[in-house]
């Protein structure tokens, strides 16, 4: 078979090319997008393709029927490959494309239902519209962003609101189906990654400074929008750290005396007196309040502060830690 009448299919780094024979078109059966792989044999002629070796990259599958296609990797084999492929409104029903590789495929409205697409990699692959109800989601990597979350974010950067607000909008609507696919499942700790990034693409679509998004910004990173109990911890450890060093500075009495830093005095006894400030800090954050340290002056504006701050901290650990649990 001579050369000139292989599939012409080859990416710019001439590494991944295709040698099945081309029809007129110059493309082979598999990547010529003018032919529509509807028919019955299809799905079998796929699976032998793709076990002998054959150019799975750049597929043209635009509405295949594959349903129940089976391209799962061998125990200890590495995925099959089929960055760059066109799966718009394919059929994919129960599929098997356990690590798989899909990177910047074209999924739009894909038919994933009962799929196992269990550690398939899905980087900048157009996710808009998949139905994924009992899709087999676990480990299944998207990346750090969404294609068109990377969109949003570019266009956001030239002030081009419109088309950011449209692909922040897509990416929304992305990780809400994932979500529910993902407590469909049960998957709750997945379900709520996907729900932190469901909001997260809400808020950029807020006016830059707006309330709305001042305040979602805030939930963000008290709680992780109720996903990270942790981030509470941590907020209020660094509340009464920073408010021991006011005290510190600032000055609180104890029975009579003044407890204050004094650069004249050897470091044990900043030392000690620093530690004081800080039992005095755990103190008013969880208003305990026992009335052996009194605040002074500039120190009563930042006890009361604390105290307001930190009663209002533990209920907002108790309400997420047991949301967390609960689930």
């Amino acid at each position: 078979m001579s050369a000139a009448t292989l599939c012409c299919y080859q990416e710019d780094d001439a590494k991944h090319c295709c040698h099945e024979p081309a029809a007129a078109s110059g493309l082979c059966y598999w990547h010529d997008p003018t032919i529509c792989k509807d028919q019955p044999g299809d799905k079998t002629a796929l699976e032998l393709y793709a076990k002998n070796g054959g150019q799975l990259r750049g597929l043209a599958l635009k509405r295949a029927q594959l349903a129940g296609l089976n391209l799962a990797a061998a125990p200890g084999q590495a995925g099959y490959d089929l960055s760059f492929s066109d799966l718009y409104r394919a059929n994919l029903h129960g599929a098997h494309l356990y690590k798989a590789n899909l990177t910047e495929v074209n999924l739009m409205k894909a038919d994933l239902r009962e799929a196992n697409v269990h550690w398939t990699c899905m980087h900048q692959a157009n996710l808009l519209g998949v139905k994924w109800a009992g899709a087999r989601l676990e480990n299944m990597q998207l990346g750090k962003q969404l294609r068109q979350e990377k969109i949003a974010h570019q266009a956001d950067k030239i002030r081009d609101r419109a088309l950011a607000n449209d692909y922040f909008e897509q990416s929304e609507e992305i990780y809400r189906d994932l979500r529910k696919a993902a407590e469909h499942e049960g998957l709750f700790v997945l379900s709520g990654r996907y729900i932190q990034q469901e909001l997260r693409m809400r808020r950029f679509q807020y006016p830059r400074w707006s309330k709305p998004r001042l305040l979602s910004k805030l939930i963000d990173v008290f709680c992780g929008y109720g996903e990270e109990p942790l981030r509470v911890v941590l907020f209020s450890l660094l509340l009464i750290f920073l408010s021991a060093i006011c005290y510190f500075f600032l000055g609180v009495m104890s029975g009579g005396e003044l407890l204050q830093f004094n650069p004249a005095d050897n470091f044990w006894h900043q030392l000690k007196l620093f530690g004081t400030c800080l039992y005095y800090s755990v103190v008013t954050f969880t208003t305990l309040g026992y009335g052996d340290i009194t605040p002074i002056g500039w120190s009563r504006l930042f006890a009361a502060f604390e105290a307001f701050t930190g009663s209002f901290t533990i209920a907002l650990f108790v309400v997420v830690f047991v949301k967390k649990m609960t689930r």
